[in-house]
């Protein structure tokens, strides 16, 4: 989409930083439908800002309602549709595993973005993760990324420690694109 030529990326998870995530008993879900997906306030502008500061922007996310059965992957791959349609991402990864049986690429997993890394040849020390939960966090620590916590006080500790903390998406990009 844009020039990269320090092949950086920023890697966005789904819910809650692309997206809203509905909260049930201090924790994040995924929309059930698409009457219930709702853009993130600010996503739309943070991530233009992002692509013309000379990175690619890729979403990376755990689907396992799918695996469970509790979701039909035709309704998860309308709002990949919809977050292709409407923002700059390259490229939506996702794991739909359940969580029960081990993969390499369910978040706390480093999987998806090596996957990513390998093929748009991207520097991933150069690069940039915001998650607004844990497994996030660790994957994006255990990738080699910058990490960006969107803490939204979820009823959830880190298990590692993120470069920075925020509360907003509206700080993402200043945080990524000052110099």
């Amino acid at each position: 989409m844009g020039i990269n030529p320090l092949n950086r990326a920023v890697f966005l998870d789904r819910d809650g930083v692309i997206n809203q995530a509905p909260v049930r008993h201090g924790h994040p879900f995924s929309p059930a439908s698409i009457e219930e997906f709702k853009w993130v306030e600010g996503i739309h502008a943070v991530s233009r800002k992002i692509v013309s500061s000379g990175f690619d922007i890729f979403c990376i996310t755990n689907q396992p309602d799918v695996g469970r059965g509790l979701q039909q992957l035709d309704v998860v791959e309308q709002f990949h549709q919809m977050v292709q349609d409407e923002l700059p991402i390259e490229k939506i990864y996702a794991c739909y595993h359940d969580g029960t049986s081990p993969c390499d690429c369910r978040k706390p997993e480093p999987g998806l973005l090596l996957q990513a890394a390998e093929e748009f040849e991207l520097e991933l020390t150069q690069s940039w993760l915001v998650g607004d939960r844990w497994k996030d966090i660790d994957a994006g620590n255990a990738a080699g990324c910058h990490t960006i916590f969107l803490d939204y006080g979820y009823d959830e500790h880190l298990r590692s420690p993120p470069n920075h903390v925020i509360g907003s998406v509206h700080e993402i990009a200043d945080l990524i694109c000052s110099p």
